[in-house]
């Protein structure tokens, strides 16, 4: 349930359409949205919808059939690859993608059955001390923070091996879901190893584990370059004969030195900020031992990932009490700006983070500084100083010792400092989206009203990418809105391949929407031990006519989009429970339903039951019903002959042809005949 709402949450539907948007139609490739019209036949049975696509096509699409038309995502749309109607172009561009997705699937199902041929570990613990560890939070959990833990809870308990994925923005709590599930696997008896992708936040996340568990007998060590060689050597010791119990650390974890005793549970921060190889190690992992990932901006491979159902998905999107949104500004660089955001944040008490992402011209960037704000206290940390170097800075700005701290991204994860409560960042046109959005949450962490700076060289020294990215991040300053910003993501730089190291792969060519379909397609086919089609990727939807007018009329959904967005809804269901739920929704907001909106209902009812069957095709008169199956339809062969045999009003016309003599005057009284006729076949 969780996940569906959340992909409710991010369906685009074709009705938010603007004109010169790409638009993937199935037969005919992407093409630019020009226009919608509604028309209906002369005799008013049935609702078409003429989309102006291309230059001069127009498609006249029946209502039942808007399942083949979809958004275009996956590549940035003024680049999007449009195709000539009539070439040979989309085809080889979907049987390339086709066969992709063929060997994608297969090895999603080897993931899939390794991990659920393998049982995990049902950890078991005393639910007294998990109350007091929990007890010991020293905040009030919010609701979608509660949700998560108790969906980590579930997993960890039950003997299926956990690959959960905790999107929620910076500050949210996702680092005491990571405790809690810690101390359940450590109290089952198992290791837990913690992977932060920077020295600085493996020692934030070190100190934070040591404060949690300080009243429990649990080890705890560090492995990173804070670190001496004697100090990393013992907790490599330890890590191999058991008796350190949670270790937290950097790519240092990965390494082949690190042997552990009975790991249980691996917890991954930020994982964005990992690359392909290490990803590739961590996937070995994946079948044995519980996973839990947790970040703020997914990349669009792992959100794509769990909007698909790959990956379990929690969401924390409720800020904590008393939070206030981040105010941002995007705004051309001047030294008399940096020197009034500097000052009025240190006239407050407060303590600034200036970024400037270049080591080698971090010193001019120092004396810079020293010129504009003699006032000021400045520290300066990035990557290339030594490790006790980098250690005393920090301490320092944590101190309140240093009220300026000049930085490269090195501060991007984790750092925790409640009283820094602006950021102003050189050229951050030369950012990621997720970055961005990183770098702002190392602010506004308490109470205190927090602001972020963005300075950029002007309008013509940035990209069209870079404009679009500077934009999200500044209409999307409410809290929580991490996850929007991986959607915008998605559709800024595309999904990237679900599996292996391509970025981008197939999923470009023909959209992220019809990719994704065909994924789902593909690994049914497999999981039902039948080859895919790889030339008929997605099926056609079972075509029934019950000779009466099932559509939304015009003066019942007067808008044409909202009726659009229905009908797509209705084309998309799988089960009779969200067929009814839309039939609610309909009725909800115009009133009682039409006999022609009944008569859609019906239609789609059938339809959801027919299809799994093998029905190609259902139409139904006054005095007959006739049936057309495919060549291997699903149903028992000797269920359909003992039907056959005992109804005399049935015959075959050909092969895969049944017809039913049958009076029924109403739409209902046919739909119910056919509906008997389904179910006796099921």
């Amino acid at each position: 349930t969780e996940r569906e709402s959340n992909i409710e949450m991010m369906i685009r539907d074709l009705s938010e359409l603007k004109v010169g948007d790409p638009v993937v139609h199935l037969d005919h490739g992407v093409g630019r949205y020009r226009g919608l019209t509604s028309m209906s036949t002369p005799d008013g049975e049935a609702e078409f919808l003429q989309i102006d696509y291309a230059k001069e096509a127009k498609l006249y699409v029946p209502v039942a059939q808007l399942h083949l038309i979809s958004r275009y995502s996956g590549a940035d749309p003024e680049t999007a690859p449009l195709h000539s109607l009539g070439k040979g172009d989309w085809e080889k561009a979907r049987k390339k993608a086709a066969l992709q997705v063929r060997d994608t699937a297969a090895e999603l199902l080897n993931i899939y059955a390794l991990r659920q041929s393998r049982k995990g570990y049902a950890f078991k613990f005393s639910l007294a001390d998990y109350e007091a560890f929990s007890e010991a939070f020293a905040f009030e959990e919010t609701e979608d923070q509660l949700a998560a833990i108790n969906a980590v809870y579930r997993d960890m308990i039950s003997d299926k091996p956990m690959d959960r994925l905790v999107c929620g923005d910076v500050g949210f709590g996702k680092t005491e879901v990571a405790l809690r599930a810690a101390f359940m696997a450590v109290m089952g008896g198992k290791q837990v190893a913690v992977l932060c992708p920077t020295t600085l936040l493996a020692e934030q996340h070190a100190q934070t584990f040591r404060d949690r568990f300080a009243n429990w007998p649990v080890r705890i060590a560090e492995l990173s370059r804070f670190r001496s060689s004697k100090e990393v050597n013992a907790s490599i010791e330890g890590i191999k004969n058991g008796t350190i119990d949670i270790v937290v650390g950097t790519h240092k974890l990965l390494s082949d030195k690190v042997q552990f005793k009975d790991l249980g549970l691996v917890v991954i921060d930020e994982e964005h900020r990992f690359g392909v190889r290490q990803k590739e190690q961590l996937k070995s992992l994946r079948s044995e031992v519980d996973i839990l990932t947790l970040t703020a901006t997914p990349i669009p491979r792992t959100l794509s990932m769990s909007l698909e159902g790959i990956r379990d998905f929690s969401v924390i999107a409720t800020a904590p009490q008393k939070r206030l949104a981040i105010k941002t500004f995007v705004q051309r660089e001047s030294d008399s700006l940096i020197r009034e955001a500097v000052l009025r944040e240190l006239k407050r008490g407060g303590q600034v983070y200036f970024l400037h992402n270049e080591v080698e011209t971090i010193e001019n960037a120092r004396m810079r500084l020293d010129q504009l704000l003699p006032e000021a206290r400045i520290g300066v940390a990035h990557g290339q100083m030594n490790e006790r170097e980098l250690e005393r800075v920090m301490r320092d700005f944590y101190a309140q010792r240093t009220n300026v701290l000049l930085c490269t991204t090195i501060i991007e994860t984790g750092i925790d400092i409640p009283n820094a409560n602006t950021i102003i960042m050189h050229r951050a046109d030369k950012f990621g989206l997720a970055q961005l959005h990183q770098l702002r949450g190392r602010v506004g962490r308490s109470h205190h009203q927090a602001y972020a700076y963005l300075l950029t060289p002007g309008e013509g020294a940035m990209t069209k990418n870079a404009e679009k990215r500077l934009e999200a991040i500044k209409e999307m300053e409410e809290l929580g809105s991490g996850f929007y910003l991986a959607m915008h993501d998605l559709e800024i730089r595309g999904a990237g391949e679900v599996l292996g190291e391509h970025q981008s792969g197939s999923m470009t060519d023909v959209g992220f929407d019809l990719y994704t379909q065909m994924l789902d397609s593909a690994v049914t086919a497999l999981k039902e031990g039948r080859e895919p089609d790889l030339l008929q990727p997605l099926e056609a939807t079972t075509d029934i006519n019950l000779h009466a007018p099932a559509l939304l009329r015009s003066d019942y959904v007067p808008d044409v989009h909202n009726r659009l967005t229905f009908y797509k809804r209705l084309a998309q269901v799988k089960n009779k429970e969200d067929l009814y739920q839309i039939q609610e929704e309909i009725a909800d907001r115009y009133g009682k339903l039409t006999q022609e909106a009944k008569n859609l209902i019906l239609t789609h009812r059938i339809r959801v039951e027919a299809k799994p069957l093998g029905v190609l095709k259902i139409d139904a008169g006054e005095d007959s019903i006739i049936f057309t199956f495919k060549d291997k339809p699903s149903f028992d062969p000797g269920k359909f002959f003992r039907m056959l045999q005992a109804n005399r009003n049935m015959r075959m016309l050909g092969p895969n042809r049944l017809r039913l003599e049958t009076y029924s005057d109403t739409a209902e009284k046919r739909g119910d005949n056919i509906l008997r006729i389904l179910k006796e076949l099921k």
